[in-house]
């Protein structure tokens, strides 16, 4: 029997990109939704948001639980919107609101100065064992592009140009396959961290 592990999440989205990503090296482990209460974010770090997710899944649910919380950061911007991502335009988490809104407050900056980075901070909260909480990171560093292009990935992935290009052509992760993201991405990042710990699941 394959273990299982919950992702704390409702955005089909990020459950199929963790399927992909935690295939790739632990077949054994099946990763399913979650259709639990949403808890309140109230965090002010990737990470706290995180625990808070991945605490409230393990919960209700008595199994493993995996949380992410990810966003991108502007370096112009201070770092915003951070964790404010998902609402950067409001909280009907409108990913297409957002995008614009992050364009235009960046329109009159030039390309040397739209330097970004995405940031997935993934918590693993395994119930009943208050000492098997532990958090990890990954970051993929990049920039931003003036307008949106391809229609892959989510969020704020048709602007985003990260450094590392899988060919000689400089794409948007709205442009890359599937399995190029889930090769380099920030998520694959953090999970890199994460998987010496899930061997103990």
């Amino acid at each position: 029997m394959p273990g299982r592990v919950v992702l704390a999440t409702h955005n089909p989205h990020k459950v199929e990109e963790f399927q992909a990503i935690v295939a790739a090296t632990r077949p054994d482990l099946e990763v399913v939704g979650y259709d639990g209460p949403e808890p309140v974010e109230d965090g002010v770090t990737f990470a706290q948001n995180a625990l808070i997710k991945a605490r409230a899944a393990a919960a209700h649910t008595g199994l493993p639980a995996l949380a992410d919380d990810s966003g991108i950061c502007v370096d112009v911007l201070g770092g915003a919107p951070g964790v404010f991502s998902a609402y950067w335009a409001g909280h009907a988490k409108d990913a297409s609101a957002n995008l614009n809104l992050l364009l235009d407050q960046l329109s009159d900056i030039r390309d040397p100065h739209r330097t970004a980075r995405f940031v997935s901070t993934i918590a693993l909260v395994v119930p009943g064992d208050a000492g098997r909480e532990s958090v990890v990171e990954g970051v993929w560093p990049g920039r931003l592009a003036t307008r949106p292009s391809g229609s892959g990935g989510f969020g704020y992935d048709p602007i985003f140009i990260p450094d590392e290009q899988p060919t000689d052509t400089e794409r948007t992760v709205g442009e890359w396959s599937a399995d190029e993201k889930n090769a380099a991405s920030h998520r694959s990042r953090a999970f890199a961290a994460l998987a010496p710990l899930l061997t103990r699941l």
